[in-house]
């Protein structure tokens, strides 16, 4: 079999959606909801790598996040003159990625990934308990489980327990928990890619700054600190915001549009998502000089509690992951290209050794 065949693990098929609404004017109107409908995008990914001097891997993110109401993965076709390409599941987490390997001798090594999608805006009423199905026994364990970069004792545990000193549930937990990081982090533009999440260490030496990946694994280990189930979903921006903000959006090229998210579980609400990064991304990107008190700032941090606009693709929600096949260390998450020869792991971020392009496009139908 020509190894440079077109090989295909699903129909690329489309899902009827809704056609997007016009960016909204006036306060306090960033309100994502499901009634927007559903929108269908199609993210393509091309590496292309220096000449394979010896044998070379790369693990690339498929979407392995399926949710009735608001995530569909349609499907994922590759192409490439690798010796192997291949689809392969993570077992702890179930993150799908491809993985492919060249062999010493290959002049212009090249993998090329298109996956589709469809999404929804989710938008949680927390004023409106309802009965959820409670979360099973496995999944609240691996969600509640101490990692190397996200440790649940110590100085994080100390710190949860301060924030949620007098809360009497675990809304009221998880509420200030978010409060606390929005009052106290900042995004720092210097923080390379989305940052490690190493948060043991941005306690103890109280430098608080850093990207979503970040001020997000911030989130989920204080939250898991104190008993709340909570994971970081790992992804990348696929279109401009319809609500207006510039910062919180990213259509056509999206190759440095990769964005953390966080989710907590709630008894009586179920996963409901969270995002506390992205409001400190308001602050510093959407315009010069806003603070916490500017209404564009404050729109974000009461939405970004309870509910997301879905302009986003959800990679995975592997923490600390072993990458199939490699000998290699755990990387904290995969959400950039992946690669590693004899001369050691290497990622996007190092465009000596690898060139990568993501593009999206929204499919209307």
């Amino acid at each position: 079999m020509d190894r440079r065949q077109f090989i295909k693990t699903a129909a690329l098929g489309a899902v009827a959606c809704a056609a997007p609404h016009a960016a909204l004017s006036g306060e306090n109107t960033f309100k994502p909801t499901p009634a927007n409908g559903w929108r269908s995008f199609e993210v393509t990914t091309r590496v292309e790598l220096a000449a394979a001097g010896s044998t070379t891997r790369v693990w690339l993110p498929l979407p392995s996040v399926e949710e009735s109401a608001w995530i569909r993965p349609i499907g994922n076709v590759w192409q490439g003159n690798a010796e192997v390409i291949e689809r392969i599941v993570d077992p702890v987490y179930g993150a799908r990625m491809v993985a492919a390997r060249w062999e010493a001798g290959e002049p212009e090594p090249v993998l090329e990934v298109v996956s589709r999608f469809a999404t929804c805006d989710r938008a949680i009423d927390l004023s409106q308990p309802a009965k959820i199905a409670p979360l099973d026994k496995a999944a609240r364990e691996l969600h509640t489980r101490a990692t190397d970069l996200l440790p649940t004792d110590g100085i994080v545990k100390k710190t949860a327990l301060e924030i949620t000193k007098g809360s009497n549930t675990d809304l009221d937990k998880a509420r200030a928990i978010y409060e606390w990081i929005v009052e106290n982090t900042e995004r720092d533009p210097k923080t390379p890619g989305c940052g490690l999440g190493d948060i043991r260490t941005m306690l103890e030496s109280a430098n608080l700054k850093g990207k979503c990946a970040d001020l997000n694994a911030l989130y989920v280990g204080l939250a898991r600190a104190v008993g709340l189930p909570a994971r970081d979903v790992y992804g990348i921006r696929v279109a401009d915001s319809r609500y207006g903000y510039k910062s919180l959006g990213k259509s056509g090229d999206i190759s440095k549009a990769q964005h953390c998210r966080a989710e907590v579980w709630l008894a009586e609400f179920g996963w409901v998502p969270v995002d506390p990064a992205d409001v400190r991304k308001v602050i510093l990107e959407e315009r010069p000089g806003l603070k916490l008190s500017d209404d564009v700032v404050v729109a974000a941090r009461q939405t970004l509690f309870g509910a997301w606009e879905t302009n986003w693709l959800a990679y995975n929600v592997a923490h600390d992951l072993k990458l199939p096949g490699s000998d290699g260390p755990k990387i904290p998450f995969l959400m950039y290209p992946q690669g590693e020869n004899t001369a050691g792991r290497f990622n996007s971020l190092d465009p000596t050794t690898f060139v990568y392009r993501i593009t999206a496009k929204e499919i209307i139908s």
